[in-house]
C-alpha cells in the first residue's frame, strides 16, 4: 500500500533535483554564448547551438530507435519549436547585448508567466504561498535591474524589451513541453526540437554568417552540448512535477551567471545584485520546500482515504 505514495514523493524530489541540474547547465551555456559572441552573431550562435545539439542527440536516437519518433502530435511539436526558436533568438541576443546578470534577471520573469499559463491552460492548482514566492522572486530580479535608477526611456530600450519578450516566449515553450510530456517521451521531445529547430534557425543565421575561428568552434560545440543535456533534464523534470512549481528553480542561475560574468568578463556585482540574488534564492528554496510538504500531505490524505475504504 505504501509503494505508490512513496513513488509519488520520490518523483517530486527527483523533478526538483533534475530541474536544479538543468538550471546549472543553462547557466554555463549563458557564459559560453557570451564567449562565442566575441566573433559570432547571436543568431548564428543559435544555429550552431541547435546543430551541435542535434549531433549530441543522435546517440539518444540510436539507443531509443526510430520508433520513438512515431507521434500523432507533429503539429504541436512544430509549434513548440517555432516558439522555442523565437525565445532562443531573443534570449541569445539579450545575453550578448546586455550585462549578463541583467539579462538573466529579466529572464526570471518567466516563472510569473509560466504560473499564469499553467493555471489557464494546464489547470494546475497554484496556491497563495506559491504565488507569493514567485512574486517575491520577481521582486528580487527587479532589485537587480534597479528600475528606480534609470529613466523610463532607458527601461523601454530594445535590450530590455527583447529580454522580456524572450521570457514570455520561454514560458509559452515550457507550457507546450508540459503538454507534450503528457504523452510523448522526453527523448522524442528533445530530438524533435533539434531536428526542427536546426533548419529553422539556419534562416536568420545566413543573414549574419561568418565562418567561426578555432576557439569559436569550441565554444559553439560546448554551447550545443550544454543546451541539449540541460533540455533533456528539464523535460524529464516537467514529466515528473508541476511546471509552475519547477520553473522558479531556474532562479539559481542568477548567482552562477553573475559570478561567471565577474570572473570572465569583469562585470561588477553590486550590492543590489547580491541582495536580489539572495531574495531569489530564498524564494526558490521555499518553493522547493513547500512542494515537498504539499506532496507529503496529498500522499497522507490518499492513504487515509484508502484505509477508510478498506475498513468499510
Amino acid at each position: 500500500m505504501t509503494l505508490q505514495p512513496t513513488h509519488a514523493l520520490n518523483d517530486t524530489s527527483r523533478a526538483m533535483w533534475l530541474m536544479l541540474a538543468s538550471a546549472l547547465l543553462f547557466s554555463l551555456m549563458s557564459l559560453t554564448i557570451r564567449l562565442a559572441s566575441a566573433q559570432i552573431h547571436p543568431f548564428e550562435i543559435a544555429f550552431f547551438r541547435n546543430l551541435f545539439g542535434l549531433l549530441f542527440a543522435l546517440p539518444l536516437l540510436y539507443r531509443a530507435g526510430f520508433a520513438v519518433l512515431r507521434t500523432e502530435r507533429l503539429g504541436l511539436y512544430f509549434m513548440r519549436c517555432v516558439v522555442g526558436l523565437s525565445a532562443m533568438l531573443t534570449g541569445f541576443w539579450s545575453l550578448v547585448h546586455l550585462p549578463l546578470a541583467q539579462a538573466v534577471a529579466l529572464g526570471f520573469t518567466t516563472p510569473l508567466f509560466v504560473t499564469i499559463f499553467a493555471v489557464l491552460f494546464l489547470s494546475e492548482t497554484v496556491r497563495l504561498r506559491r504565488w507569493s514566492a514567485v512574486i517575491i522572486g520577481f521582486l528580487g530580479a527587479l532589485i537587480i535591474i534597479k528600475p528606480w535608477s534609470v529613466n523610463l526611456s532607458s527601461m523601454l530600450a530594445a535590450g530590455t524589451l527583447i529580454a522580456l519578450a524572450s521570457a514570455l516566449l520561454s514560458a509559452s515553450a515550457a507550457i507546450s513541453v508540459k503538454f507534450l510530456s503528457r504523452t510523448e517521451p522526453a527523448v522524442a521531445i528533445v530530438i524533435y526540437m533539434v531536428l526542427i529547430m536546426t533548419p529553422l534557425s539556419l534562416i536568420p543565421a545566413l543573414h549574419v554568417w561568418i565562418w567561426p575561428s578555432v576557439s569559436s568552434w569550441f565554444w559553439l560545440a560546448l554551447t550545443g552540448g550544454l543546451g541539449t543535456f540541460a533540455h533533456i533534464l528539464m523535460t524529464r523534470a516537467f514529466q515528473l512535477g508541476d511546471v509552475s512549481a519547477l520553473t522558479p528553480i531556474n532562479f539559481v542561475q542568477l548567482p552562477v551567471v553573475a559570478f561567471g560574468a565577474w570572473l570572465l568578463f569583469e562585470e561588477s556585482i553590486d550590492r543590489y545584485t547580491l541582495m536580489g540574488a539572495g531574495i531569489i534564492f530564498g524564494s526558490t528554496i521555499y518553493i522547493a520546500h513547500r512542494e515537498r510538504v504539499l506532496a507529503r500531505r496529498v500522499i497522507t490524505d490518499a492513504l487515509i482515504s484508502r484505509n477508510e475504504k478498506i475498513n468499510r
